[in-house]
């Protein structure tokens, strides 16, 4: 099983990626939008986790009546010059409500990291040509963040205000 960064450590990832319509496994499944929305009921009846995999072109709006159906929703980066997932992230935690794992896929790497956990994902599948342990370390890249965000809901001259 490949790792992953999941809230700032490094652990073995536990789903398997669906990418085709047929059987799953006996464990945590990570299917794509295309599968989910061919076979739901055979998804939903999967007795693991579910999770589902959103590219750029796919809204997270396509399944905001299912957000209480994933424990995982992953969003994919075919280059570090798409930023659609992003907002998407941001959209699904203050939107839509999501609560559990968001994770980002694709062209992710130690120079985004920071960047990406400031919109809402907890976990990050680091591009398979990059050293997960320097990836890590991207979270730390800054320690003060002067915007408010999803993982900081007052921009800092506010909390500077509070502390005085």
């Amino acid at each position: 099983m490949p790792n992953i960064i999941k809230d700032r450590a490094i652990v073995a990832d536990d789903y398997h990626l669906i990418g085709e319509v047929g059987s799953f496994p006996s464990s945590d499944i990570l299917v794509s939008l295309d599968v989910w929305q061919q076979q739901r009921e055979q998804v939903l009846a999967h007795p693991y986790k579910k999770g589902v995999v959103l590219k750029p072109d796919q809204h997270p709006e396509l399944i905001a009546n299912d957000i209480g159906c994933f424990n995982l929703i992953a969003i994919a980066f075919p280059a570090f010059a798409d930023g659609r997932g992003y907002s998407y992230a941001v959209l699904l935690r203050n939107r839509l409500g999501f609560t559990g794992e968001l994770r980002a896929v694709g062209d992710v790497f130690k120079d985004n990291l920071f960047y990406l956990q400031r919109c809402g994902f907890n976990s990050f599948a680091v591009r398979a040509d990059k050293d997960i342990d320097v990836a890590l370390q991207g979270l730390n890249d800054f320690s003060v963040s002067y915007q408010s965000s999803i993982d900081e809901s007052l921009p800092l001259y506010r909390r500077r205000l509070i502390s005085a």
